[in-house]
C-alpha cells in the first residue's frame, strides 16, 4: 500500500486514497460447527464461574456474545493473531468497548493458551491482572475500557495508523453493546472512520435488548440500527448473532470489503442458554453455580476442542526517536506560545526519522497554528473536525501504536471530551494535549472560547505533565520536553503576541521553573505563567523603579509535577515569606492552588492569589486583564496591600 499526496493551491492539501496491494480474497473455510458451538459454551461456563468466585461481574453479558468471541477468536474468518505472542504488532486488535464483559475476553484468551485456568478465578482480585474491566496491563489490551461508547474512536486511530502510516494489513475488531450506541461519541466515530474510507476496521453491535435497568430505546428494532449505520456510510450485514454459519459468512465478507468500515449487526439474547435468558434485572450480576450445569448438558464436547485462529507474520512495533529542536528567537522578537506550538512541531519533524509524530486537531488548525505541521508533513497530520471526544480517542489510538500523538483544539474545548481524556489516564495513554486560547486574555470571543478550567482539569489525570509556557522560547522548549516523554502531558498556550523573555539555549525541565528577577532584599515573591508572567514581570520593574519595592519574579512553567523546592526556596529568600499568585484562570485547581498544595505543610509561607474571580465577558485583551486586576496595576496594588 502506498500514498501519495498532492497539492491543491498554495496550502491545500489533498490525501489521495492509498492504492492497495490486491487482498487475495478469502476463501470459504469449512467449519466444525458443533465444536464452535461448544467452545461458546465453554466460554459462558467460565464466564459464569468467574463471576460467582468474584461474587461480582456479568455474566449474562457475556453470555449473548459467547458465539461472536468464538467464531472470532477461534477461526479463520475472524481475527488473524498469534495467542502465543498476543503484542505482535501484525496481529490484528480487539477492542471491547463493552467492557464490563472482561470474564469472556479472558476467557477467550485463557482457552486460546494465554492465560491459565486457574487465573480466571482470580477475576477482580486486588492482586489479578484481570481486572473488573480490561485495562492496558495486558498485552492483548490496547485501552481501557467501561465508560461505553469510546472503543470504537480509538480503534479508528488505530486502524487508520495502520492503513495509511505503518502500511500494515491487520484488522480491527471492535465489539460494542446496544446500550453504548446512545452515546455521541459513537457517531462522531462513525463519521471519520468512514470519511477516511477504513477498510480495516469492523464493529460488531451486541445487539441485546437489555440494558442495565431496563430495554434500550430501541429493543430489538435491528432495522433503525441498519438505517442509522447505513446512513453513516458503513458496510452493514445484519445476523442472528447466535448462528454461527451467518457469523463467519458475515466475518469473510468483511475481509473482502473495500474503502469502507463494516458493522455487523447482531441481534442477540442477554443471558443467551441460560435459565434468565432475555430476562431483566440480571445485569451485573453473577448466576447460581446450576447454570454452569444447564449449559454444559447443552455441550457435546468439553475439552480438547481443536479451532485455531490463523496467525499473522512477526512484525515488531517500531521504537521511538529521541526529539531534538533548534529554537531560533532574536532579542526583539514578539511570539505567542500558539504559533510558536506549530514551529515547534515542524522543527521536531527534522529530527523525526520514522515519521512517528502525528498531529490530530478538531477544525481549530489555524488557529491552534497545528497548520504548520499539515503543510510540512501532511500525511501525518489527521483533521477529526468539530468532535472533540473522538479526536482525543483517534489521539489515543495513535498513541497505542507508537505514534507520539499531539492533539490540539481550544484549551475549552478539551472539557469536551474529558471522559476520553480520564480514561486515557487510566489507560496510561502518552497523548500530548496541547491547548491554546487560554484565559481571559483572548478578549472579545467571550467566556465560551476562554479556558478557565484546564489546568484544574489535566491536574487530575494521573501521572499527566502539566506545563504552562509564557514565550516563544519555552513554549518550543515544552512541545520539545513532552514529545520525549513518556506519559500524557497537557501543554497550556496562549493567544497574544508577547515578548522573548529566554534565551534560546535557556534549559528547561519538566518539574522545574524560572527566576526572572531576584534580589537580596525582596519582599515577597510573585509567581505567574502564560501572560500573567509578563504582567508581573512589568509590574516587578515598576515597583522597583518608582516605589522602591523591589519582588522576585517566578515563571512556575511546571504545573505538574511542581518545583516545590524552587518555589520555596525562593519564597523563603523574601523579607515577608509570602508568595503572590497570578493566574489567567478560575482560582479552583488552578496555580494558586498547585502551589497551595505543594508547600501546605509549611506554616510560615503566606500565600496570596489574584485569578478570575467570576463568569468572564467580552473586551479587548487589556480590558480584561484589568477587570480582574490581572494587569500590572492590578499586580502592583495588590502587592502594596500585602506588604502594608
Amino acid at each position: 500500500m502506498s500514498e501519495r499526496v498532492t497539492r491543491k493551491g498554495k496550502n491545500q492539501v489533498q490525501k489521495e486514497e492509498p492504492k492497495q496491494t490486491k487482498k487475495q480474497k478469502v476463501q470459504k473455510e469449512s467449519y466444525d460447527v458443533g465444536q464452535l458451538q461448544d467452545i461458546a459454551h465453554q466460554l459462558r461456563i467460565h464466564s459464569i464461574e468467574m463471576t460467582i468466585a468474584s461474587n461480582s461481574g456479568h455474566p449474562t453479558s457475556c453470555a449473548s456474545m459467547a458465539e461472536i468471541m468464538g467464531v472470532l477468536f477461534f477461526t479463520k474468518a475472524g481475527m488473524h493473531y498469534n495467542p502465543k505472542d498476543p503484542g505482535n504488532f501484525g496481529n490484528d486488535r480487539f477492542v471491547l468497548s463493552k467492557g464490563h464483559a472482561a470474564p469472556i475476553l479472558y476467557a477467550a484468551w485463557s482457552m486460546a493458551g494465554y492465560i491459565d485456568q486457574k487465573e480466571l478465578l482470580n477475576l477482580r482480585k486486588i492482586d489479578s491482572l484481570l481486572e473488573g474491566h480490561p485495562v492496558p496491563k495486558l498485552p492483548f489490551v490496547d485501552v481501557a475500557t467501561g465508560s461505553l461508547g469510546q472503543g470504537l474512536s480509538v480503534a479508528g486511530g488505530m486502524a487508520y495508523s495502520s492503513k495509511y502510516l505503518d502500511k500494515i494489513n491487520n484488522r480491527y475488531w471492535v465489539l460494542m453493546g446496544d446500550g453504548e450506541i446512545a452515546e455521541g461519541s459513537v457517531w462522531e466515530a462513525a463519521h471519520l472512520a468512514s470519511h477516511y474510507k477504513l477498510d480495516n476496521i469492523t464493529a460488531i453491535v451486541d445487539v441485546n435488548r437489555l440494558g442495565q435497568s431496563e430495554e434500550t430505546s430501541i429493543g430489538h428494532d435491528i432495522n433503525v440500527y441498519k438505517k442509522r449505520w447505513e446512513a453513516f456510510g458503513w458496510k452493514t450485514i445484519v445476523i442472528d448473532g447466535h448462528n454461527l454459519n451467518q457469523l463467519t459468512d458475515a466475518f469473510e465478507q468483511c475481509r473482502n470489503v473495500k474503502n469502507q468500515p463494516q458493522v455487523i449487526i447482531a441481534k442477540t439474547f442477554k443471558g443467551k442458554y441460560l435459565e434468565m435468558e432475555n430476562k431483566e434485572d440480571w445485569h451485573g450480576k453473577p448466576v447460581p453455580q446450576a447454570q454452569v450445569d444447564f449449559v454444559k448438558k447443552q455441550m457435546k464436547q468439553q475439552g480438547g476442542f481443536t479451532l485455531t485462529p490463523e496467525v499473522p507474520v512477526q512484525i515488531e512495533k517500531p521504537q521511538q526517536s529521541h526529539f531534538t529542536l533548534d529554537v531560533n528567537y532574536g532579542p526583539d522578537a514578539k511570539q505567542s506560545t500558539r504559533e510558536a506550538y506549530g514551529k515547534a512541531l515542524v522543527g521536531l519533524s527534522k529530527t523525526d526519522a520514522n515519521q512517528q509524530i502525528v498531529a490530530v486537531d478538531g477544525d481549530t488548525k489555524n488557529s491552534t497554528f497545528s497548520i504548520k505541521y499539515k503543510e510540512a508533513v501532511p500525511t501525518n497530520f489527521v483533521e477529526c473536525f468539530i468532535a472533540e471526544q473522538n479526536m482525543v480517542g483517534w489521539a489515543q489510538g495513535f498513541s497505542c501504536r507508537g505514534k507520539v500523538a499531539f492533539a490540539s483544539t481550544f484549551a475549552a474545548f478539551f472539557a469536551r471530551g474529558f471522559d476520553q481524556i480520564r480514561m486515557g489516564g487510566v489507560s496510561g495513554s502518552q497523548v500530548k494535549y496541547v491547548g491554546s486560547h487560554a484565559g481571559v486574555s483572548i478578549g472579545e470571543d467571550g467566556p465560551s472560547q476562554m479556558g478557565l478550567e484546564d489546568i484544574a482539569m489535566f491536574r487530575t489525570i494521573p501521572n499527566c505533565v502539566v506545563l504552562y509556557p509564557s514565550d516563544g522560547v519555552s513554549a518550543e522548549r515544552a512541545i520539545e520536553l513532552v514529545a520525549n516523554q513518556k506519559s500524557a502531558c497537557y501543554v497550556r498556550m496562549s493567544r497574544p503576541s508577547l515578548p522573548i523573555l529566554y534565551k534560546n539555549d535557556d534549559v528547561f525541565q519538566i518539574g522545574k521553573s524560572k527566576i526572572l528577577k531576584q534580589n537580596n532584599d525582596d519582599k515577597i515573591l510573585l509567581i505567574g505563567g502564560g501572560v500573567t508572567t509578563h504582567e508581573i514581570f512589568k509590574a516587578a520593574k515598576q515597583l522597583s523603579e518608582q516605589d522602591n519595592i523591589h519582588v522576585t519574579v517566578l515563571d512556575l512553567f511546571s504545573v505538574k509535577p511542581i518545583d516545590h523546592d524552587g518555589i520555596l526556596n525562593a519564597a523563603n529568600n523574601t523579607a515577608l515569606k509570602t508568595i503572590l499568585v497570578v493566574e489567567d484562570h478560575y482560582q479552583e485547581g488552578g496555580l494558586y492552588e498547585a502551589v497551595s498544595s505543594s508547600l501546605s505543610l509549611n506554616n510560615e509561607i503566606k500565600i496570596h492569589s489574584i485569578h478570575v474571580d467570576k463568569v468572564a465577558k467580552s473586551g479587548t485583551p487589556a480590558q480584561m486583564l484589568s477587570l480582574y486586576h490581572l494587569d500590572a496595576a492590578g499586580i502592583i496594588a495588590k502587592v502594596k496591600s500585602i506588604i502594608q
